[in-house]
């Protein structure tokens, strides 16, 4: 009953309602309570903000709430250990991705898949704030990011492959014929880029900067599904990651020129939390990304 509750008082904090934490936890909700409310008792503390919606949880709460992640981690683990020792790996890998990482995450996650077929897998498009949250709150298991621009903390990590940027326009324009265009050429042209608040968008920034120029786009968006929809329509432009116009795959109606004066490149890598030792199917990740990562990503 213990582990449960561990596992109750994480789901709660993860959904923050009781309804949705006891379906996640596969049980009812007054079943849910009830094993708190006990927690409570054993302890000899309040947990959770009394009220009749989720409030939170007391100053004590969120100490017992730390243990209770370790404690639901590791059980875990011990049960994807147990099994591995017993054949194939089973579990559930919990992945957060950048946007801009998005594309070429199956890359890495299509042969793990393959090798590992009783593994589910999770990939959550997340920003690299929430994969650090995510991995020091041990509800990733691993994430994909940028590792230099704006580095984790806390984290192992290593290098996948390098981003670089290209400048996207209607295979129809006359800039779809150039061979390269600069950073500087490319500020002039009326831009559809990511907001302010994603790495991605901070980045193209700072390459303008460095360059001299200043991006001032006619239009903002948070995704890019939202950039395609827009250039396709015109008379916008944009610039992304290659790896991302590259997985709209062949045939597209959009054209990627690579933006050059400088070649801006940024360095995208697995990360994973420093706990010792990793869950089993963090470790297998790690195993073959170092085995195969530069083999996959060329």
């Amino acid at each position: 009953m213990f582990v449960r509750q561990m596992h109750y008082l994480v789901a709660l904090a993860r959904e923050k309602h009781f309804g949705r934490a006891a379906e996640a936890c596969h049980v009812s909700q007054p079943t849910l309570s009830a094993g708190i409310r006990k927690l409570e008792q054993e302890l000899g503390l309040p947990i959770v903000v009394r009220g009749h919606r989720f409030l939170g949880f007391t100053a004590e709460g969120e100490r017992v709430l730390g243990w209770a992640r370790q404690i639901a981690a590791d059980y875990d683990s011990l049960r994807q250990e147990r099994a591995d020792t017993g054949g194939a790996l089973s579990g559930t890998l919990r992945v957060g991705a950048i946007p801009a990482a998005t594309a070429a995450a199956p890359t890495l996650l299509a042969p793990f898949i393959a090798r590992h077929p009783q593994v589910k897998v999770q990939m959550l498009t997340l920003s690299s704030a929430a994969i650090q949250r995510g991995l020091d709150e041990l509800d990733l298991d691993a994430g994909i990011t940028y590792l230099e621009n704006e580095p984790l903390n806390r984290v192992r990590r290593l290098d996948l492959y390098l981003e670089r940027y290209v400048f996207v326009t209607r295979a129809d324009e006359k800039l779809a014929r150039r061979r390269s265009i600069s950073w500087v050429e490319a500020a002039t042209a009326p831009l559809c880029l990511l907001t302010p608040d994603m790495q991605n968008r901070r980045i193209i920034d700072q390459a303008m900067r460095a360059a001299g120029a200043s991006a001032q786009p006619a239009i903002e968006t948070n995704s890019f599904m939202g950039i395609w929809a827009f250039v396709r329509r015109g008379p916008w432009t944009s610039i992304v990651p290659e790896a991302s116009f590259r997985g709209l795959g062949p045939g597209s109606d959009l054209a990627g020129i690579p933006l050059v004066e400088p070649v801006e490149v940024q360095p995208i890598g697995l990360v994973l939390s420093e706990r010792d030792p990793l869950p089993p199917v963090a470790g297998a990740l790690l195993k073959l990304a170092r085995a195969k990562g530069a083999t996959l990503f060329g």
